[in-house]
């Protein structure tokens, strides 16, 4: 995954188990900055424990409907779009 393929989406487990969804041009720099504590309020009282779902989208505005989207799914709706059970 490279910056130069345009914009990512990407979704993260917690410690505690929720799942958190943004986009990027960048995952793996993104995901850093989470665990370092920079960005989203989200993590401050339930760290990142791991990238769990990662997807290319050609252009931000893809990538921004597509997060809504996601965001609009219930738990069991996420976890059946990543293909695994978590926790």
């Amino acid at each position: 995954m490279t910056a130069s393929t345009g914009w990512y989406l990407y979704i993260i487990e917690t410690e505690g188990g929720r799942l958190y969804t943004g986009i990027t041009t960048d995952p793996q720099r993104r995901f850093t900055e989470h665990q370092c504590g920079r960005g989203a309020k989200f993590f401050r009282s339930d760290p990142p424990r791991r990238q769990v779902y990662c997807c290319a989208f050609p252009d931000r505005s893809s990538a921004s409907r597509e997060e809504y989207r996601i965001k609009q799914l219930s738990r069991t709706e996420k976890l059946r779009l990543i293909g695994q059970t978590l926790r």
